[in-house]
């Protein structure tokens, strides 16, 4: 097991590169993955890594090199998993409400997809027929997930086609005679209770019988991470037993065996991730001491998007006495970072370090208020490597046309 980046390391990198700054430590990435592998080792598995958690081509490499394939939710995802090295049978492309001519740009690439809707599951059936393999996202009407903005199959989700309308996708499928090679279901984010992955496997053995060709169930991803001290994560060795139990206790016609495929995204590569940030502010107004930084909701918006919990450690006075405050950024709109919250003591200069920052961070990342987009750096084997300069002026005007 890596040893996490330390105060001194994290210090330095903010020191040799300026702040804000992303960090991501590589061996992280490298764990988190080896602990997936190890525990589905029971199983026939195969693990995408969902690549909208970050991006940055350096991390695709990265996890290409680790034997891990890709997931994209976007074709311009699929265009960077392809220029990082990934072969098109390593990639899986899942679309959510897109133009269909999205859908036939990624046929053309030759990866794995899998449609959500209805809509386009009969116009690629039109088009295409028995000749390319394809998958259904179905939505299994299962609440899960650390909040309703980041559950994916509920009932009123507009992720996935409903597993109530199986039979107008029979009736699609039968008519165009389409080749089913996938069902694909994602419940959601940050679920801990494996419980919910296995009933995300009765719903998807109800349907089986009616795909004959069906070669692989994929449960999606949304494996928990641990934010808060102290707290676990999703037990993936416990989920590996209990899925086996599940594919044991449903034999299927002919004794048929199925691949299992995920795609963790934020189980890879949240906790690789710091936000490095400088106190521009100490101010007391009496009730609440306010220590704002040199960054925003314009660079990590989770807490305030989703609520989220992000630990923060101040790295430049770790041995102060305890106090009390509210993290703020510089951004033009309320953009908490942590209120309440109990720190070693603050100081104008001081660097603060923001855990977790690893999945979408800079992944979500905006020039907002025109502040520009941090550098982001990778320590891998002890090594500090830039992987994206930092913005600069031009990097504001580029694109826009001056007419006026």
């Amino acid at each position: 097991m890596p040893e996490n980046l330390s105060k001194e390391q994290l210090l330095q990198a903010a020191n040799e590169f300026g702040t804000p700054l992303y960090v991501y430590h590589a061996e992280k990435i490298k764990e988190q993955y080896e602990k997936l592998t190890t525990a589905f080792s029971v199983l026939d598995t195969k693990f995408f890594y969902a690549s909208k958690a970050l991006t940055n081509i350096n991390i695709l490499r990265y996890v290409k090199n680790m034997g891990c394939e890709v997931d994209c939710s976007s074709i311009n995802e699929v265009k960077l998993a392809l220029h990082a090295g990934f072969e098109p049978q390593q990639i899986l492309y899942t679309s959510n409400g897109i133009a269909f001519s999205e859908i036939e740009e990624a046929v053309e690439t030759g990866v794995h997809i899998n449609i959500d809707s209805l809509s386009n599951l009969e116009k690629f059936g039109k088009k295409f027929g028995h000749s390319y393999p394809v998958g259904i996202r179905i939505r299994p009407n299962i609440m899960a997930g650390g909040n309703l903005k980041i559950s994916t199959g509920h009932d009123t989700s507009k992720f996935g086609i409903p597993v109530d309308q199986l039979d107008t996708i029979k009736d699609v499928v039968k008519a165009t005679d389409l080749f089913i090679r996938t069902l694909h279901i994602h419940t959601g984010s940050d679920i801990k209770d494996v419980e919910v992955f296995v009933n995300g496997m009765e719903v998807l053995f109800e349907l089986i019988p009616h795909f004959p060709e069906l070669e692989v169930i994929d449960l999606g991803g949304g494996f928990k991470v641990p934010y808060i001290p102290g707290e676990k994560e999703t037990d993936v060795k416990l989920l590996a037993q209990k899925i086996k139990e599940t594919f044991d206790n449903h034999p299927v016609a002919d004794n048929k065996k199925f691949q299992l495929w995920f795609e963790p995204g934020k189980f890879l590569v949240s906790e690789c991730g710091y936000l490095l940030a400088q106190v521009t502010v100490v101010k007391d107004t009496g009730p609440i001491v306010f220590a704002a930084i040199d960054s925003g909701l314009n660079h990590l918006i989770r807490p305030m998007m989703y609520d989220a919990y992000h630990h923060i450690e101040n790295i430049s006075n770790p041995t102060g006495e305890q106090k009390v405050y509210t993290i703020t950024g510089n951004i033009c709109e309320t953009d908490t970072f942590a209120a309440d919250r109990s720190l070693n003591e603050i100081r104008e200069g001081d660097y603060l370090a923001i855990h977790n920052a690893g999945a979408y961070g800079f992944e979500m990342a905006s020039n907002y208020n025109s502040r520009f987009k941090p550098a982001e750096v990778m320590i891998k084997d002890g090594h500090t490597y830039l992987i994206r300069r930092r913005d600069e002026w031009s990097d504001l005007l580029n694109n826009q046309v001056e007419v006026f």
